[in-house]
C-alpha cells in the first residue's frame, strides 16, 4: 500500500480547499478499514461472536449504507423515501434482519460497494462550494447541525465500526485457537 499523501491534510486535486479537508480524512479512514479487511474470506466475514452481535460483513454493508443516506440527505436534501429505506436495510438498522441477509459475499462485494459509494461521494464534493458544508439545519432532536458535521460522522461511525472489526477479529483468532 502507498502512504504517500495519506498523512496529510492538504488540497486534493478537484476538490476546494474544505471539501480537500474532509476528503483527506475520510481517505485515511478508509484506507485503515481496507488494510483490515482485505484478505478476509467469506468465512471470517460472516464469523459471528454470538447471536445478537454483527459480522464484519455486516459492518462493511453498514458502512457503505450509512454514506449513502448521507448522500440522500446532504446531496438531495430530503427525507427518506420508502424505496430508500428497502435500499438501505437491512445494513442500516443492521441486527436480525442484516444477519440473515447480508452473509455469504466475498470480500470484492463489499469493497466493490464502498468504492462506488466513495466515488458518488467525492464526484459530488466535487460540484460543491465550501460553503455547503457549512448550511446548518435542525437534526438529531433538533439540534443545529451543519453539513461538515454530517460528514463528518460518517468517517467517525466508519471509525467506530472499524475498532469493532479489529475486536471481531481477535474474538475469532482466539476461537480458531481454541478448535
Amino acid at each position: 500500500m502507498d502512504n504517500q499523501g495519506l498523512y496529510v491534510i492538504d488540497q486534493k486535486d478537484g476538490l476546494s480547499l474544505e471539501f480537500s479537508k474532509l476528503a483527506s480524512m475520510m481517505e485515511y479512514v478508509r484506507v485503515t478499514t481496507l488494510a483490515e479487511v482485505k484478505d478476509l474470506t467469506v468465512e471470517q466475514l460472516d464469523f459471528l461472536i454470538n447471536d445478537e452481535a454483527n459480522s464484519i460483513g455486516m459492518l462493511l454493508a453498514h458502512m457503505a449504507s450509512v454514506e449513502k443516506a448521507y448522500q440522500i440527505d446532504t446531496f438531495e436534501n430530503r427525507d427518506f423515501t420508502e424505496e430508500d429505506i428497502q435500499m438501505l436495510n437491512p445494513a442500516l438498522e443492521l441486527g436480525d434482519a442484516a444477519r440473515e441477509q447480508i452473509k455469504g459475499n466475498p470480500i470484492e462485494y463489499y469493497l466493490e460497494e464502498l468504492k462506488q459509494t466513495r466515488n458518488k461521494t467525492i464526484d459530488t464534493f466535487k460540484t460543491l462550494p465550501d460553503s455547503w458544508l457549512f448550511e446548518t439545519a435542525p437534526y438529531w432532536g433538533g439540534h443545529p447541525m451543519n453539513k461538515y458535521f454530517k460528514w463528518f460522522h460518517v468517517y467517525e461511525d466508519e471509525l467506530n465500526h472499524r475498532g469493532q472489526i479489529r475486536l471481531i477479529k481477535k474474538l475469532m483468532s482466539a476461537s480458531e485457537k481454541l478448535v
